[in-house]
């Protein structure tokens, strides 16, 4: 097959992928995580259902797959907080608040469907990236002076992770004091 052909197949497939997951993200937008069907999909999508069949399986695969999206959307805002931050506990205290303000604005846990897309491989690989990239931040902010040299910080990264979970459908204020709080655990002196 000419490597022009097979190009075009490939970018083919990548348009009907794109397409069915946009479609899929505005149905969830208007209908919620649980009132999506193959059906909708395919309509919205402007595609026949056998061929979204092809691409995927079930509407489960579908809602995974933008799941995995957004999850990397959120890291990739996270890092970009981290870059245009200068100074390492600034750094740090700017990515813990743009990771409360994320997790303010997560699921409703009443969301059957949240259930199902906050389980599997990809959400245990982000948490794991995600634990691994705030332990870096706190073990710069450690270094640089910022948070006591004797920081445990895989501990303490969990600790802020956990911490600001609670953020979860809070407001704009609580926001701030659990960010405040959590910071205030990292800067205490750890005991041995």
């Amino acid at each position: 097959m000419p490597k022009i052909w097979s190009q075009t197949i490939e970018a083919h497939r990548d348009a009907v992928r794109e397409a069915t997951i946009a479609a899929t993200a505005a149905l969830i937008a208007e209908h919620g995580l649980s009132g999506v069907t193959m059906s909708q999909i395919a309509k919205d999508t402007g595609i026949g259902r056998a061929t979204l069949y092809k691409y995927f399986p079930d509407v489960e695969s579908i809602l995974l797959a933008w799941h995995e999206r957004r999850i990397d959307a959120h890291l990739a805002e996270l890092v970009r907080v981290r870059d245009r931050t200068e100074g390492a506990g600034p750094r740090l205290e700017a990515v813990l608040t743009a990771y409360a303000k994320a997790s303010r604005a997560g699921h409703a846990a009443s969301d059957p469907a949240a259930a199902l897309l906050h389980r599997g491989a990809h959400v245990a690989d982000a948490h794991r990236r995600l634990h691994e990239f705030v332990r870096e931040l706190i073990t710069d902010a450690a270094a640089a002076g910022d948070l006591p040299d004797d920081t445990h910080a895989d501990e303490l990264a969990g600790f802020c992770l956990h911490a600001l979970e609670a953020a979860r459908g809070r407001g704009p204020a609580a926001v701030r004091r659990l960010v405040r709080a959590t910071l205030a655990g990292l800067a205490a002196t750890p005991e041995a």
